[in-house]
């Protein structure tokens, strides 16, 4: 069956109230699960922010080691959760799903073909 990434797109700056994360959190947690009861999760996991990355580049045939995200912007990934789906419209309702659960965008994405789990 297909696989999908699921990116969660979060905006640069302060972290959510409580509240607001404990929603989110709970909301996820029961994406999860019933990712988990369709036979469509493979994966998730959340991001540290973008000043924990390291970014390591090819120049003049050396390996170059950088700190920090590989492109500044206004918006990072913060998450992504990994589907197999039939297709791309069961992908994409995953995806508004998780949109829905997070309130953040989500850019769905096929996977390029590769082995099956």
């Amino acid at each position: 069956m297909p696989r999908y990434l699921l990116s969660v797109y979060q905006p640069d700056g302060p972290v959510p109230p409580p509240e607001v994360l404990e929603t989110v959190a709970r909301d996820l947690d029961a994406l999860n699960a019933e990712l988990k009861a369709a036979g469509a999760w493979v994966f998730a996991g959340g991001l540290h922010p973008p000043g924990t990355a390291t970014v390591l580049r090819v120049r003049d045939g050396e390996v170059l080691i950088t700190d920090g995200p590989f492109a500044e912007g206004k918006e990072h990934i913060g998450g992504f959760t990994i589907v197999s789906a039939p297709d791309l419209d069961a992908a994409l309702e995953w995806g508004r799903r998780l949109a829905r659960a997070t309130t953040l965008p989500i850019e769905v994405r096929p996977f390029q073909d590769g082995p099956e789990a």
